[in-house]
């Protein structure tokens, strides 16, 4: 072992404790120390554990999500780049989903000489921080559900979300961006219901079209962020439109995000519908502080996470009519058994994946919140052709 690579040991772990001076005095140690050496070193490190990660689940995404919520910025970007330095020596295949993730983060990677000096904004000292506290993070990450196979592996992907391409997808993100731009809530959840029943549709003809073709292909997963503030709540909503869409989700609340198991048109309809519904419903509950604020009332914790809760429960509730309308609008006597073996599959493989996981009490801390969420939910009839009832502003 070099004495850079001494040096670095005895940072990373001064780091992972809890006496600040002594990982100072570390830390002092890398900042003397001969630079081109200590960067190799952090740079061989950084890469080694990185790729460690991929054949233990994580996928590009994860990781830079993460390293988002727990890295200083510079620390989030210095992963980043390491992700793409790494990218040069993973074996063969690597498949087209793993550098579009890699592409969508912004990685890059240029030359490994003085990498870190061109990325420490003329503050190597902090740099060198920065550098070591992600070392520390992706060393310390547990293996996740592997929802892909690794580059380099053999075998078949898990099934991927529908294009994005599609014709349908379009029409829908049409709809979900009327539903956000939309000042009236009626309007906002009749298109959303819409969008809701042309998902369930493109689902259920899918799942019928596989059956018929005898497809193998068994459910796959995706992984949405879940951030604070109320990430508990953020957290249910996915649950519930997941739910709504036969799928099932489980919440990694330590790190960050919840999985979503399923076949692609309902995955896809599950990220296209929680992203639009977040946004619908911090608005609505933006509104409700407002009206909360002119009747005398002040804006809590309690109050947004009870409304939020509220609204994830109700709108779940909603979507699940529009899938069992657009089901019985369809009338064959092969869906039944179709979906009903689907959701046995993604049930399994849930079990496969996650054998130790544990239900979540929901408790409502305020009332008036839990009602006002309810309200901004339930606020309209949800009939797709039926039109929008628009109340006056200010109204409820």
């Amino acid at each position: 072992m070099s004495p850079a690579e001494r040096l670095l040991d005895a940072a990373v772990a001064t780091a992972r404790g809890t006496d600040v001076r002594e990982a100072e005095r570390a830390l002092d140690g890398l900042v003397v120390a001969d630079g081109a050496a200590v960067d190799a070193a952090l740079l061989a490190r950084l890469t080694r554990d990185v790729g460690r990660l991929w054949p233990r689940g994580w996928q590009p995404a994860d990781l830079d999500r993460l390293a988002t919520r727990r890295l200083t910025p510079r620390g989030a970007r210095l992963l980043r780049d390491v992700m793409a330095a790494q990218r040069r020596t993973l074996p063969a295949p690597v498949p087209a989903w793993f550098d579009d993730q890699l592409t969508d983060t912004g990685a890059r990677w240029d030359d490994d000489a003085g990498w870190l000096d061109r990325r420490a904004d003329g503050d190597r000292i902090t740099a060198l921080r920065d550098a070591v506290d992600a070392a520390v993070l992706v060393a310390g990450l547990p293996p996740v559900a592997a929802l892909r196979p690794p580059p380099g592996s053999a075998g078949t992907a898990l099934a991927a979300a529908t294009p994005s391409g599609s014709r349908m997808l379009d029409r829908v993100r049409a709809l979900l961006a009327k539903a956000e731009s939309t000042g009236y809530p009626a309007e906002a959840e009749a298109f959303t219901a819409k969008a809701q029943e042309l998902m369930a549709r493109h689902s259920i003809d899918a799942a019928l079209l596989d059956a018929g073709a005898e497809r193998s292909g068994g459910p796959g997963g995706v992984r949405i962020g879940v951030d604070a503030p109320y990430a508990a709540a953020k957290a249910l909503l996915i649950q519930e439109v997941a739910a709504a869409n036969r799928c099932e989700s489980v919440w990694s609340d330590d790190l960050g995000f919840a999985t979503v198991l399923g076949f692609p048109a309902d995955l896809a309809a599950v990220e296209l519908l929680h992203t639009s519904l977040l946004v619908q419903a911090t608005a609505a509950m933006l509104r409700g502080r407002g009206e909360r604020g002119r009747a005398g009332g002040r804006r809590t914790k309690g109050y947004d996470e009870s409304f939020l809760n509220a609204f994830a429960l109700r709108i779940g509730d909603r979507l699940r009519e529009a899938s069992a309308a657009a089901a019985e609008e369809l009338d064959d006597d092969r869906l039944l058994p179709v979906l009903a073996a689907r959701s046995d599959a993604v049930r399994e493989r849930v079990d496969q994946l996650f054998p130790g996981t544990t239900r979540h009490r929901l408790q409502v801390r305020d009332e008036q919140g839990w009602v006002s969420g309810t309200s901004a939910a339930d606020r309209a009839s949800l009939d797709p052709g039926r039109p929008a009832r628009r109340p006056l502003r200010g109204g409820r």
